[in-house]
């Protein structure tokens, strides 16, 4: 059966309309609803009823137009968008399920602000829904965020105390290009004058901002994303120099950006690049690729791998000789 749109979803779409296009006509209303003029002229009406100011004026400039400080509804969504966000919230956010999270005491706000029948059902979504977290996922700051867009739209340069997974910290002065969401982590991608090179800074472990009066200009062109996977593996405190004994297009899809570049050599491959934590770049990067490589390069990665591998040829050895033995009670 058809999902028809009710008449209060089309009275909310033809508030959106406008909203976005004062001067709309009933046949563009009509139009863009899907509905013969007669209707849309009943959907406006519907919200003159609800007490909404919707002006009709008459002549080639003439159409609909809401009226000089019309007080609107809080929150104006359709089902479909207010389920979408409540749906993109828990995705982004499972902790806000619960309604003491912040995030989850600003979607319970949202959520009353919806209208009747619209707010039930993502009520109830929120309320029966389940969701695991991702690990890898990564709570930013939100005050800490907002600083940093804030420098970014005003292109002033800032200071930051950044901190390391060893705990680590330290004071940079940075140009900050833009803010990055990544696979449910958010970064800050900036030029370091500390460096003289571009870093990717993860926003969870910025513990401090603070806007100078120095400003910058991007570079012309800059495409945040591709810029942020082609900087994530550099610039870190251990390099590394992997040689795969397998063509650059069998390894590719296995690397991740953070790991480096890949350069094809012939009939193998290098990935070149940067870490602060070797053990997991060799436990949970490089032990995950299945095929044969060389650390050319990094003692702490050569160590970090001869670990690993130490670790399960123990789990593969033959078992003690007694081990099968069976102790009998005294």
């Amino acid at each position: 059966m058809e999902n028809v749109p009710s008449p209060t979803a089309r009275a909310l779409r033809t508030l959106e309309i406008l909203q976005a296009r004062p001067g709309t006509t009933a046949d563009q209303l009509a139009a863009a609803l899907g509905v013969t003029e007669r209707a849309a002229r009943r959907y406006v009406g519907i919200l003159r009823e609800a007490g909404i100011p919707v002006e009709s004026v008459r002549g080639p400039y003439g159409g609909y137009r809401l009226g000089r400080g019309a007080r609107l509804p809080p929150v104006v969504f359709t089902e479909e968008q207010a389920l979408g966000l409540v749906m993109a919230v828990l995705d982004g956010q499972p902790s806000a399920i619960d309604a003491g999270d912040p995030v989850g005491a600003a979607l319970g706000k949202v959520i009353r602000a919806l209208p009747e029948g619209v707010g039930r059902q993502a009520a109830a979504l929120r309320a029966y829904a389940s969701a695991a977290p991702d690990r890898r996922a990564a709570r930013a700051d939100p005050a800490t965020t907002s600083d940093l867009v804030a420098a970014v739209a005003g292109r002033r340069r800032v200071a930051v105390t950044y901190a390391n997974e060893s705990g680590d910290e330290w004071l940079a002065e940075v140009d900050p290009w833009a803010v990055v969401v990544r696979f449910g982590r958010w970064y800050l991608l900036c030029h370091s004058h500390r460096a003289g090179a571009i870093r990717t800074y993860r926003i969870d472990r910025i513990r401090g901002v603070r806007q100078l009066p120095q400003r910058f200009m991007p570079p012309d062109g800059l495409d945040p994303v591709a810029a942020l996977e082609e900087n994530l593996g550099a610039g870190w405190r251990y390099p590394t120099r992997v040689v795969f004994h397998e063509p650059y297009e069998r390894v590719a899809p296995w690397i991740r950006p953070p790991m480096g570049r890949l350069q094809a050599a012939g009939d193998r491959c290098l990935l070149i690049g940067s870490t602060t934590n070797t053990q997991m770049y060799a436990q949970e990067w490089l032990a995950a690729i299945p095929f044969g490589f060389t650390v050319e390069q990094g003692p702490e990665l050569r160590d970090a791998v001869a670990a690993v591998a130490a670790r399960l040829t123990a789990a593969v050895s033959p078992a003690c000789p007694d081990a099968d033995a069976t102790v009998s009670p005294a």
